[in-house]
């Protein structure tokens, strides 16, 4: 295991209590009162049988941090990886999101905790599916990733902070957004015109100043590794 990744404490197969799954609109600020209306369905047990088919255990990496900081890039090595490996996986990319499921969101500080909220909550389903999901989320907020991790469950939810710095970032801005923003042009540009809540003691940390993207998707492989979730004969 490399340097600095601590092991989950945690059991890994953990499930959600049924009561938390059947929570009618659990973080809607306004659910719908037709919710009354509407009973949870729960299926067989089915999780110990999809980790004994797939081999893996579900999890959701859940990468945080500046805009162009290499979140998507490391996510998407790290997803080729995996699946070279013979492990089911997916890559939920924060801007792919918002060009269909979250098409309606804007910016501010509401529309991206459901902007989040959902990407959450889509994770949940693919884990409960037996999936290990990778996020690139810039997600900003500390209160937000509490609740992502909250939706995901916690034995599930591993939190990477991609740490590279605004200047790094913002010269890697091929789309000029930082210059953009820094005239004006963008509201709510996080690192900008909005702030970014740094992870306090995230599972992994990731600079990519000082490491290559393959290097940085090594790392996160090998945490999942140490941690059960995979199996290294795959």
């Amino acid at each position: 295991m490399p340097q600095g990744l601590a092991k989950k404490q945690t059991p890994l197969d953990v499930p959600l209590h049924s009561d938390v799954h059947a929570q009618f609109g659990r973080f809607v600020a306004s659910p719908q009162t037709t919710g009354a209306d509407i009973i949870w369905h729960e299926g067989a047990d089915c999780a110990a049988l999809r980790q004994r088919l797939m081999h893996q255990y579900p999890a959701t990496l859940w990468l945080t941090g500046l805009s162009g900081a290499g979140k998507s890039t490391i996510a998407f090595a790290l997803e080729k990886i995996l699946l070279e490996r013979g492990h089911s996986c997916f890559v939920l990319d924060g801007d792919n999101l918002r060009h269909h499921l979250n098409s309606d969101l804007g910016f501010l500080a509401a529309d991206r905790r459901e902007n989040l909220r959902r990407a959450a909550e889509v994770a949940h389903l693919m884990n409960e599916a037996g999936l290990i999901t990778i996020v690139a989320l810039i997600s900003p907020f500390a209160n937000d990733r509490a609740m992502a991790r909250q939706i995901v469950n916690t034995q599930r939810f591993i939190e990477v902070h991609v740490s590279t710095s605004t200047e790094l970032c913002e010269s890697r801005d091929t789309k000029g957004l930082y210059a953009r923003a820094r005239k004006g042009e963008i509201s709510e540009f996080t690192g900008i015109s909005s702030p970014y809540e740094k992870p306090v003691a995230p599972e992994i940390e990731i600079n990519t100043e000082l490491c290559s993207i393959e290097a940085a998707a090594q790392t996160l492989h090998a945490y999942l590794l140490a941690n059960n979730f995979i199996k290294s004969n795959r």
